[in-house]
């Protein structure tokens, strides 16, 4: 019962978790693109750290301001000498502090999404009372300046801080606009008053230069949202992916395990499924040889000779399922030594020589003479020829044919080519029987069925030679089935050909 348990949960971790991982990715992606999609009045997801962001440049350009106000007091008071400039500065600097506290007391507060508008207006307050000191600012006039030096210096001043307000403070949406309209409200004013020419250009400079810098400053908003928005969409995959990235982890763990388990099971199994089948197939040969004595009734006899076939039928798939489990496992290992291909071919000929005479099959040689010895597995190269012609012999129909090729290829290597005239593979189904416990149409509706597992060991064992395996086939034209052993096997080197077309139809034909 526990077993089944734990298979289950195996199988619940492996596959029906991929989905709802999916959706959780899926979901995160969706909302991140929606948030991009939507437009920055409407959008409020990343007003908290627009605002922290802000509160940061004021903080870090905090001994700016002063320096900049004590510069164009300097120069006012170079120009001329007053009062008023000292008490302007001192103002200024005071609406300065009043700002650098508003952003100190932000910046020490969790500050959460409900409290973000009421800390943006705070903020916009702050720049409106810096937009009341530069106002005043424009209101100062110069008696003693002649010609039109205090209009420039007013103007320079005033284009200078409108630059520097909206470079430093672009994070806090129309704080240009609305911090500077007491400064435009104060210029419009002197120039309605005066009604001069330089009263109304400082002001047409002035409020071009707000409108202008605004306009700057909203693009550098959207863009730096977009980042923001962009980022944020970056970690919630990479989130996603480290929590899918565990849960792959677990279930490549718990796979390994399964694996693990099945590999002990098999090998358990191979013991206590063997020991009964031996005296199976002892007993029921005994019987159907008649040792120890003729058995009375004929159908007895022929019921034991059906026995010993189902036992070695039943020998056959086990010993294949624990050499494929062995391969999987990687505990598949070759006992090399030399051998000769030409030899191995015609044993395994005369193996299968009765099974094809009984289905009146003729098997023709095609051998090329003087091939040197290979290094390899004696018995996984017999097991990988001997799949092969069962193959070919169990789905050739009466009266067919197969060919046993044994010679050079183009590459210096050798390889066995076993061809028949059966009725074939199709060839989208090619892939499938070359998978394990994968069988073709034809070998569902074939009589003789097995495993599925024959082709799957000859691939394996020769990827473990460092060899190739080659299946064509078409329906109602046969099959043939290449293994392939490379040039570094070969014990000696290959022969020069002496025919050039031949050379090229081999490399051709194996290429």
């Amino acid at each position: 019962m526990s077993s089944g348990v734990s298979t289950s949960t195996d199988k619940i971790i492996v596959d029906r978790s991929r989905s709802h991982r999916n959706k959780a990715v899926s979901k995160a992606v969706r909302a991140t693109r929606e948030r991009l999609q939507l437009s920055t009045n409407g959008n409020h997801a990343f007003d908290r750290d627009m605002l922290a962001q802000h509160v940061n440049a004021v903080l870090q350009s905090a001994a700016a301001v002063p320096l900049f106000i004590a510069l164009i007091t300097g120069i006012g008071m170079y120009l001329s000498p007053s009062a008023n400039m000292l008490a302007w500065a001192l103002l200024m600097l005071s609406l300065h502090a009043i700002n650098l506290l508003i952003a100190r007391r932000f910046s020490r507060k969790e500050i959460t999404a409900a409290d973000t508008a009421k800390w943006r207006r705070r903020l916009l307050i702050g720049q409106v009372l810096l937009g009341i000191g530069w106002a005043l600012f424009a209101f100062q006039t110069c008696s003693a300046c002649g010609g039109d030096t205090y209009y420039f210096y007013k103007g320079a001043a005033l284009l200078f801080a409108i630059s520097i307000t909206a470079m430093s403070s672009f994070m806090l949406r129309q704080s240009v606009l609305i911090g500077f309209l007491p400064m435009i409200a104060a210029l419009l004013a002197n120039a309605v008053l005066s009604r001069q020419l330089l009263d109304i250009g400082l002001i047409a400079i002035c409020a071009t230069a707000v409108v202008f810098f605004h306009y700057i400053g909203d693009r550098l908003y959207r863009s730096n949202l977009t980042l923001m928005a962009y980022q944020s969409e970056k970690d919630d995959l990479i989130a996603e992916l480290e929590v899918a990235k565990s849960m792959s982890d677990e279930a490549r763990r718990r796979a390994e395990e399964a694996n693990l388990a099945k590999s002990r099971f098999l090998a358990s199994m191979s013991h206590e499924l063997r020991t009964p089948l031996n005296a199976i197939l002892g007993f029921s040969e005994v019987m159907s040889s008649e040792v120890l004595g003729p058995l009375p009734n004929p159908t007895y006899r022929e019921y034991a000779g059906d026995i010993h076939r189902s036992g070695e039928h039943l020998l056959n798939l086990i010993n294949e399922i624990l050499d494929l489990s062995r391969i999987e496992a990687g505990r598949y290992d070759l006992a090399e030594d030399s051998l000769s291909l030409l030899e191995v071919a015609e044993d395994c000929i005369g193996m299968v020589q009765l099974r094809a005479r009984a289905k009146n099959i003729v098997i023709r040689q095609q051998f090329e003479t003087e091939m040197p010895q290979v290094w390899a597995d004696e018995k996984a190269i017999r097991q990988v020829m001997l799949n092969l012609l069962s193959n070919a012999v169990k789905f050739t129909s009466q009266g067919g044919e197969v060919t046993v090729k044994v010679g050079w290829t183009a590459g210096g290597g050798q390889y066995l080519a076993i061809k028949d005239n059966g009725p074939g593979i199709p060839e989208e189904e090619i892939p499938v029987v070359l998978s394990a416990f994968g069988q073709g149409s034809i070998a569902i509706k074939s009589a003789e069925q097995g495993t599925g597992l024959g082709l799957p060991i000859v691939q394996a064992i020769l990827a473990k030679h460092d060899g190739q395996f080659v299946l064509r086939s078409k329906l109602r034209e046969g099959t043939e089935a290449i293994a392939i052993l490379p040039a570094t096997r070969v014990l000696q080197s290959v022969p020069a050909f002496a025919d050039a077309p031949a050379v090229e139809r081999r490399r051709r034909s194996f290429a």
